[in-house]
């Protein structure tokens, strides 16, 4: 994987995490180095897409609520995060998360934060699918040998 690559699976891993799990996650990392904020945690909407059969042409489904902060750590370090919903400290915790990252830090936050986030909608989508397999219909149709 490239480093756009980690940064992108890592962003959406915490704009996906359940409220209030990325700043528990984050607290357990240990001492954080103070960060000035670029911009303050702020909640806006967003136009949310969807695509019919998630294969055909986009349409707009309605709009979501998300909230987005940008900080730069001492070494000068900035960190972007963008969470669903009014949480202004998932935010902040996100932005904080993404600056470490790209940090010396890195694999201690990896293993701390992302790491589970990872195992936790891994998880969930398993768990997704295995309703959705649970109610799976398969029909079938007998061969009368009239033809």
């Amino acid at each position: 994987m490239t480093e756009s690559t980690d940064r992108k699976t890592w962003l959406g891993l915490l704009a996906r995490a359940p409220q209030g799990r990325i700043a528990s996650l984050l607290s357990q990392v240990g001492p954080v180095p103070p960060a000035t904020d670029l911009r303050r945690p702020e909640a806006g909407s967003v136009m949310v897409q969807g695509r019919a059969g998630g294969t055909g042409n986009a349409f707009n489904l309605g709009e979501m609520t998300v909230t987005r902060c940008s900080l730069q750590l001492p070494c000068g370090t900035v960190g972007h995060g963008y969470v669903q919903g009014r949480s202004k400290t998932d935010a902040r915790a996100a932005a904080v998360v993404d600056a470490l990252l790209q940090t010396d830090h890195a694999d201690r936050v990896h293993a701390t934060v992302t790491a589970p986030l990872a195992a936790e909608a891994a998880a969930r989508q398993k768990s997704r699918a295995a309703k959705a397999a649970a109610t799976r219909v398969e029909f079938f149709t007998l061969v009368r040998g009239e033809d």
